[in-house]
């Protein structure tokens, strides 16, 4: 059955550069197939190699590593520090105690976790939970690059200050507070930051402003709030809390 399916592709797909041809199943469509089939399998190829990385210290030390997860097509990709005890365990990104609560908060934004994609920085557990290593950091980022290269966000949210300073490149004294409530171009693309659902558990007074970033990113994400990418911009007609950093 599958050869059979691999010909009619083949033989639509020649057909189709001399003449147009009508599709009536779009998912026999070879642009559907090429075009998802495609991504999907970069994106494992880029897991395997992940899988043997050795490019740094913490390859020694970990349990397994943490590629990401979720549509490959999603719209929008949330990006944390690096795992933890759970997800080293596991396998999968936000999985404990903070990822319950990033589960909720994508809920809250009527949507499900399995249509966004999250990642971290780091792809290995940073033994007892510290922050990343420069060196663990330059390691893993090309990764996390070919992440977002292949699935083509049309918004990025980076959770905490460690995940934006990587992203971002700057300095690492930054506080979180000069960070909230200002949209930044990450190559070409908007990217938003906002608490660390652990920082959530730890100061629940930051709920309020973390999830008013939630809300101007439904806004970009729906067009009710055009960006432009040739610039940094603060959220426009928003009120929003002051929150500690």
């Amino acid at each position: 059955m599958s050869d059979l399916r691999a010909d009619l592709v083949n033989y639509l797909r020649q057909l189709s550069e001399e003449e147009p041809v009508l599709i009536l199943d779009r998912s026999l469509s070879p642009l559907n197939l090429t075009e998802n089939d495609r991504r999907r399998d970069e994106l494992k190829e880029l897991e395997l190699k992940v899988s043997t990385c050795t490019r740094c210290e913490l390859a020694a030390t970990r349990l397994n590593v943490v590629f990401g997860v979720g549509d490959p097509h999603a719209r929008l990709m949330f990006i944390g520090e690096a795992p933890g005890a759970d997800e080293d365990r596991q396998g999968e990104p936000f999985v404990g105690r903070a990822g319950k609560l990033l589960t909720k908060m994508i809920r809250a934004m009527k949507m499900q976790r399995s249509e966004v994609y999250i990642a971290n920085i780091l792809k290995c557990r940073p033994p007892g939970n510290r922050d990343p290593r420069p060196e663990e950091a330059a390691a893993c980022l090309p990764y996390l690059k070919g992440q977002i290269d292949l699935i083509k966000p049309h918004v990025i949210v980076a959770l905490g200050k460690v995940a934006a300073v990587k992203l971002l490149n700057i300095q690492a004294n930054v506080s979180l507070k000069s960070l909230r409530g200002r949209v930044f171009n990450y190559d070409t693309r908007p990217l938003i930051v906002t608490y660390h659902p652990a920082a959530l558990l730890r100061s629940p007074g930051f709920k309020l402003p973390a999830w008013e970033d939630m809300q101007f990113v439904m806004k970009l994400l729906s067009g009710d709030i055009k960006w432009q990418p040739d610039r940094e911009a603060g959220y426009p007609q928003m009120d929003f809390a002051a929150g500690g950093g």
